[in-house]
């Protein structure tokens, strides 16, 4: 037995160091690409996906013809990084970099994530802001087309339309970030095209200080209209995004007291940019308690409880992802018509990690599940009524929105 224990000892010691070393991450020596590596080993939410996670990380490492190492390019870098987050096959798992939209917009929707690197990254005081007019393109076989255009900002206002080919600004490729820097407060000329076969024309719009979740707030209350047909009032409504604190109350503002309050039916437009939000949201619509105000003396009430209950069709694509797409299978479940096409099926819970350049990891650190056990993650929601939108030179035609009308005019039309 003696004689024994130093072997047992020698073997359990050289089994720990083989857990450690099975544990400590594979490095390539270049710090952006280790630490996105360390990150993923230590906080994705589904260990089971870090053997073929490691097993990308290594060839990626040992690539005989560009293996990632200390001294590799940005763009090489770049690519492996994508290649093996594109390993684990989720949502909420992807990096974003200085220079783009998306890079401000989550940077504002995680601010308290990266709270710590905050006044580095955004000068002098925090914000997350960029310069810009209120737009968001896409590229498609090397042409730029408006995606999103934001209610009631410079975009907005200048009448570009979704499906716009954006040519130029200022007469140079339109870059989404640079096309504006230290141009805040100045017009810019943008030129586009609105058919394949047009010849380009060119609108005017100020730029601004975007500052993103304010933003979001700023353009769902701007997008609140009436809409007649066949002496019917149809509201409608775009819930850009639930992260922004706001985004619930000003929609419940705009169906008490604002714009909607005459509706007598509501197009809830889900085709957001980013989910986030609280999980209950869709309470607004489904929950059966009565509406409930505060009336002090000074007559001006304050909407402690506010309830829809009139009819609500909603509309729905692959932009309508998360909080959002949480919200849909809701109003789906309690029988709201869903009109477009299936929603992203990226329903995870993530966060924001800063990397050593300044660039954003947002990986996912949750799984999420609905009721006993549906996961919406990979499957999406399908809608009740499909149809389709195809993005270049749409010249801002909606079939989506138009079909959603007609199917509020027809249970209208029912009573």
């Amino acid at each position: 037995m003696r004689r024994t224990i130093p072997g047992l000892l020698a073997l359990l010691v050289a089994l720990g160091l083989a857990v450690a070393a099975a544990a400590e991450p594979l490095r390539s020596g270049h710090p952006v690409f280790d630490r996105a590596v360390q990150l993923v080993t230590r906080e994705f939410y589904d260990g089971s996906a870090l053997d073929r996670f490691n097993e990308a990380v290594r060839r990626e490492i040992e690539d005989p013809r560009s293996p990632v190492g200390a001294e590799s390019p940005p763009s090489r870098v770049d690519a492996a990084i994508e290649a093996i987050l594109a390993s684990l096959g989720v949502s909420h798992t992807d990096r974003f970099r200085p220079g783009t939209i998306d890079y401000y917009e989550l940077a504002d929707i995680f601010r308290y994530a990266i709270r710590d690197d905050r006044r580095r990254l955004f000068p002098p005081d925090g914000d997350a802001s960029y310069p810009g007019i209120g737009m968001v393109a896409r590229q498609d076989d090397g042409r730029w087309f408006v995606t999103d255009v934001y209610d009631g900002l410079p975009a907005d206002r200048a009448g570009i339309l979704v499906g716009d080919e954006i040519v130029t600004v200022d007469g140079k490729p339109y870059d989404e970030i640079a096309s504006f820097r230290e141009k805040v407060g100045m017009t810019v000329g943008i030129r586009l095209r609105r058919r394949a076969d047009a010849e380009p024309v060119v609108v005017e719009a100020g730029v601004e200080h975007l500052r993103p979740l304010a933003m979001f707030e700023r353009a769902i209350a701007q997008s609140a209209e009436i809409i007649e047909r066949d002496g019917r009032k149809i509201g409608y409504v775009r819930l850009w995004t639930l992260a922004a604190p706001r985004s619930m109350e000003v929609v419940a503002e705009a169906l008490a007291r604002g714009p909607l309050k005459d509706a007598e039916g509501l197009l809830l437009d889900l085709r957001g940019r980013w989910g986030g939000g609280s999980a209950d949201a869709a309470e607004l619509f489904l929950g059966r308690t009565p509406p409930f105000r505060l009336i002090p003396r000074s007559g001006q009430d304050f909407l402690a409880n506010v309830r829809w209950h009139r009819p609500v069709v909603a509309i729905v694509d692959e932009g309508t992802r998360s909080g959002l797409e949480v919200f849909a299978y809701a109003l789906k479940l309690n029988g709201i018509p869903l009109v477009g096409t299936r929603t992203a099926g990226a329903l995870l819970a993530g966060r924001a990690y800063v990397l050593p350049d300044d660039s954003l990891l947002e990986l996912a650190v949750s799984d999420a599940v609905i009721g006993d056990n549906v996961r919406l993650e990979g499957a999406g929601v399908e809608p009740s009524v499909a149809v389709p939108f195809r993005l270049p030179y749409a010249a801002g035609g909606d079939a989506q929105r138009e079909a959603a009308t007609e199917e509020m005019r027809r249970i209208l039309a029912r009573g």
